[in-house]
């Protein structure tokens, strides 16, 4: 049979196992556990509440005060409505989805309760609005949940195709067969590291197509990275030069899958194909605090140099976004030759 023929065969298998062993993630509705949503929420709330103080009075002043005082109930409510969804997340997660929903509207009615029993307690409010403070918390929380289906719809689909991508790329013909070719040279003169290339291809292979859920430690993506640039030093030899720095420290941060792989893949493509001299390629994970630092860097061929369509990129970008929202930062750029990308997030 011949290599387009092969070509074509491993494709139309591989499309169709891809599918299959994609994760169906679920949608949670409340990932409250997050700074970002917190910031949100708060924030919303506090829009309301000031929009809401406007009507009935005369001067800015009024204003202010009729602000801070509604302030001094919302703003516990609020805080309390993030800590118990946040709390009985998993809980909650079992409830079918309307079910999850109406338990954040109750959780919210309960909570409008609360802001107003404050109210009334410091002798705010007389007498107590019970039942408009419930039927507001409810509206309100009505609003979060919404905003929450909203992003776990949108996160779902995203991750997905995110998934999907990466696990297409890994599995695609011409890497396969570069890598199978490089093995055959290597049997008949050096059959040990050519059983030890496969072995990393496998292992490689049974990664990316394993369900892994959401997120993985960052110590099981460096030992990714590594199978993968040691498949990478048998195709290239000396021409690719990676050095490690790992802070063992950081290896037990949290990261989608598939996140480190497609950088240093990158830098392969980038820095070491284009160029008859090779790359240097750096890998550093550093913990600084409750922050971990992670740099994946190359050199270039300089005048050579390709520029890819930012892909990959971005799918990291996205997916970093996805898990740890504002947490997490992400920075890439081109500076005197050297090509870094950057990206930090919780420990």
């Amino acid at each position: 049979m011949k290599e387009s023929q092969i070509l074509s065969v491993f494709h139309d298998q591989s499309s169709t196992s891809i599918e299959d062993a994609l994760p169906r993630p679920a949608a949670l509705v409340f990932d409250a556990c997050h700074v970002g949503v917190v910031m949100r929420a708060v924030l919303f709330v506090q829009t309301v509440v000031a929009v809401t103080s406007m009507f009935g009075v005369t001067s800015v002043l009024d204003w202010l005060m009729k602000t801070s005082l509604i302030t001094a109930g919302a703003l516990p409510s609020t805080l309390l409505w993030l800590l118990v969804a946040c709390t009985l997340k998993k809980g909650l997660a079992r409830l079918p989805a309307v079910g999850q929903q109406l338990a954040g509207i109750a959780l919210g009615a309960l909570a409008g309760l609360y802001g107003c029993s404050v109210l009334w307690m410091v002798g705010v409010v007389e007498p107590a609005p019970w039942w408009a403070s419930a039927c507001s918390g409810a509206l309100l929380s009505a609003a979060l949940v919404a905003a929450l289906v909203l992003r776990a719809k949108g996160r779902a689909p995203a991750a997905t195709a995110a998934r999907l991508a990466e696990l297409q790329a890994r599995i695609r013909p011409h890497f396969l067969f570069n890598t199978l070719n490089s093995a055959i040279a290597l049997v008949r003169q050096e059959p040990r590291k050519a059983e030890s290339l496969l072995e990393d291809l496998c292992d490689l292979f049974r990664h990316a197509l394993m369900e892994q859920g959401e997120s993985v430690t960052l110590a099981e993506e460096i030992a990714l990275a590594r199978r993968y640039l040691a498949i990478e030093q048998v195709r290239f030899g000396e021409r690719i030069r990676v050095e490690w720095v790992i802070d063992e420290r950081a290896n037990a941060a949290r990261l989608p899958p598939l996140l480190l792989q497609p950088l240093v893949e990158n830098a392969v493509k980038h820095g070491v194909e284009p160029c008859a001299a090779g790359a240097d390629i750096r890998v550093s994970t550093e913990r600084r605090g409750s922050r971990v630092v992670i740099k994946v860097t190359n050199t270039t061929p300089g005048e050579g140099l390709t520029h890819g369509t930012g892909l990959a990129l971005n799918n990291v970008r996205e997916r970093l976004s996805l898990l740890h929202d504002v947490q997490a930062r992400f920075q890439s750029g081109l500076n005197d030759g050297l090509f870094q990308v950057r990206i930090e997030l919780p420990a």
